[in-house]
């Protein structure tokens, strides 16, 4: 017969353990934290079948679906849904209230975690019972250690090395790498001040004797002062490198109107006078510093709008010159007095249009609103040259530096996105592929490929599958070739020049995900995840949706007027200017080039009449219904593609996106895209 007393030991052995996450508006990443969680309990409960576990996603407002992404995906997690954003801390705090775990994991939305993750931690906290607190080692998605992920406190020295940068400068001297302990290997397990707020685990008897985080810091800073509060009653703070993880720093505040700038420099305020000196002289002295540091990181934020504007400041002048001296043949021909006048009006000119136009704000590389910004300026130095007569001997000038700034001023935007040198900042179509390998193999490998091909903006090319053996090397999947395996993928990319890597669901464990990004050295180089899901491409902090409902437009780019215009001058003039300079030679340029030129050449008086178009989807790819296409056209997004197996689907996307999105400079991206495939094909 069953002991009375038995139901309590039993209930004595059961182990347990709450994860706590505070969401906003990150739903995407937030579905893929929580499997990776969810892979994590599983692999540490096969290890401790008395493992309890319970999960609390604590959403703080999201209007971007996340809460009901979770009742239908996740019925089983706990969501806590607050009316507004009460900011990290409290929003923990009332998790940790309902939680009954002997261990209390407090993880960010925007993480992927290892399977052996949940296993580690807990095994640290058996071995050590003076560990009150632990984190792990944490990578950023490129594969470097996250610095946050081990800390010191900001004494005054401390907070003085990080806040001046010579942490940065001096990172592996004790004396300046304090802050963030960059003078210890990373790879080595060690007590320090503080962990990240990213990923936290306590027990729970700590967080009942030292209480939940102080709701007094709105974002940043909480998780330090928790640190602090912990040791000071006693408990170690451990730094774990058994496991790690990969953060996507800040995604949540990229998401909120929050300036995270100066909120976490107040934050480290708040910190300083609560908790590191009372003395009103250290405090005014850090606290200016502080504030010092924060308009200096503002202002390095700024740089952004600055630098722009400055190259436009720069080019004005630049053009302004040059005019000068194709019309008068020589420089500084004006009068002395212009040219304060000449030099700095004009260019303030620009920068204000340009600006009002968005110029230097969110649309930073815009050739259409730089272009405009160049139209409205010189009409207004015209008309200031007419009403002001001292400087009415440079209208010509003005003319000729209008002429070459409407090509400068686009000009150097239009290069900068055709060749990629600015992050987040391409074109409309990438001139150059985003050369990607795909890990694993399983039955979703045709289908995700079928989907990657489909993303048109992002031009992926698949120029190859890596396998987790060797075996299959040199077979091929719809036809992609296997090129290698997990063991020397690194050489693989190299060898390819491959931009991109995305890993497949179900084929690899998270812990060789992140032994590969890790190992990496190439910071070039992105990794990407696909979930179980397939819906989205995790990436750097980015989240590609892999499917998108085409909805069918009012009127798209190439049905406006201006567009048709445009397009038509465009055709025509350039079609004429090859009629007559190339036409008249076909027949010898099409017996020594019949594969390249021969085609385009016949095709040209198709081309002037109007009846074809240099850019446009192929004409057996347009139908009866598809006038809204827009013209057939010699080469196009659909042409492009060639090698690639495209489905009259995948064709149709592609029509229905350049029909959209077609633009003047969509067009010229387009052909010199072509032009340098014709150029590759010769060579090969």
């Amino acid at each position: 017969m069953e002991s009375p007393y038995s139901q309590y030991i039993r209930v004595a052995l059961i182990m347990r353990c709450s994860v706590i996450i505070v969401n906003f508006n990150v739903k995407d990443f937030l579905a893929h934290a929580l499997r990776t969680i969810q892979k994590s309990i599983d692999f540490a409960t096969q290890k401790r079948p008395e493992l309890k576990t319970e999960i609390f996603v604590v959403d703080n407002a999201s209007d971007d679906g996340s809460i009901d992404m979770m009742r239908s995906h996740f019925p089983e997690v706990n969501t806590i849904e607050n009316k507004k954003n009460l900011g990290f801390a409290r929003a923990n705090n009332i998790a940790l209230d309902r939680s009954s775990g002997d261990y209390i994991l407090l993880i960010n939305p925007d993480t992927l975690v290892q399977e052996d993750t949940v296993d580690v931690m807990i095994t640290a906290f058996e071995n050590d019972p003076e560990i009150g607190m632990a984190g792990c080692k944490i990578l950023n998605p490129d594969g470097t250690l996250q610095l946050a992920c081990r800390r010191g406190f900001p004494t005054p020295w401390v907070a003085f090395t990080k806040i001046s940068g010579l942490s940065a400068i001096f990172p592996k001297t004790k004396l300046f790498g304090k802050y963030n302990v960059t003078y210890r290997d990373p790879d080595q397990n060690y007590d320090v001040d503080a962990i990240s707020g990213s990923f936290m685990m306590i027990r729970r008897d700590v967080y009942e004797k030292v209480g939940g985080l102080d709701e007094s810091f709105f974002m940043y800073g909480e998780d330090l002062d928790w640190c602090y509060r912990i040791q000071s009653a006693g408990w170690k703070i451990r730094y774990i490198t058994d496991t790690q993880i990969i953060h996507y720093k800040g995604e949540s505040t990229r998401r909120s109107d929050i300036d995270e700038i100066r909120t976490f420099y107040k934050a480290m305020s708040v910190f300083v006078e609560k908790n590191i000196s009372r003395s009103s002289i250290v405090k005014g002295l850090l606290n200016a510093t502080i504030w010092m540091r924060a308009l200096l990181a503002w202002g390095n934020r700024s740089m952004y709008g600055i630098v722009p504007a400055a190259v436009d400041f720069i080019a004005v002048n630049m053009t302004m010159v040059a005019a000068e001296y194709l019309w008068l043949g020589r420089v500084f021909h004006f009068p002395g007095y212009a040219y304060p006048t000449i030099l700095i009006v004009p260019a303030l000119i620009l920068i204000s249009a340009i600006a009002m136009l968005g110029g230097y704000s969110r649309h930073r590389l815009s050739v259409s609103r730089s272009f405009i910004g160049v139209v409205i300026t010189f009409v207004l130095i015209s008309a200031i040259t007419f009403f002001f007569k001292d400087y009415a001997f440079s209208r010509m000038v003005v003319v000729i530096s209008g002429a070459l700034s409407l090509v400068l001023i686009p000009g150097w935007r239009l290069l900068i996105r055709l060749f990629g040198g600015v992050p987040g900042m391409g074109g409309l179509f990438r001139l150059s592929p985003r050369r990607t390998v795909i890990v694993g193999i399983n039955a979703l490998t045709p289908e995700i490929i079928k989907k990657l091909r489909k993303r048109i903006q992002d031009s992926y090319h698949i120029v190859g599958i890596i396998d987790t053996t060797r075996q299959r090397i040199g077979e091929s999947v719809t036809g992609i070739p296997v090129i290698g395996s997990i063991k020397n993928i690194g050489k693989v990319v190299q060898e390819h020049r491959v931009s991109d890597v995305i890993f497949l669901p179900e084929t690899i464990s998270y812990g060789e995900i992140l032994s590969v990004i890790s190992k990496s050295n190439d910071r070039s180089v992105n990794y990407k995840l696909i979930p179980t899901d397939m819906e989205v491409v995790i990436g750097k902090g980015t989240i590609d949706q892999l499917d998108e409902v085409p909805l069918i437009e009012i009127e798209y780019n190439i049905n406006r007027q201006i567009n048709q215009i445009t397009k038509r001058v465009f055709d025509f003039v350039l079609g004429m200017i090859f009629l007559l300079s190339i036409y008249p030679f076909r027949t010898l340029l099409i017996g020594r080039h019949k594969r390249n030129t021969g085609n385009w050449v016949d095709q040209l008086p198709k081309i002037v009449s109007g009846s074809l178009s240099f850019v446009g989807p192929p004409a057996d790819t347009i139908g009866p219904n598809g006038t809204f296409l827009g013209k057939p056209g010699l080469t196009g997004l659909v042409q492009l593609q060639r090698g690639n197996e495209l489905e009259p689907s995948d064709m149709h996307n592609y029509n229905i996106y350049y029909a959209k999105n077609q633009s003047f400079f969509m067009d010229i991206e387009i052909l010199l895209k072509n032009c340098i495939l014709q150029l590759t094909s010769k060579k090969s």
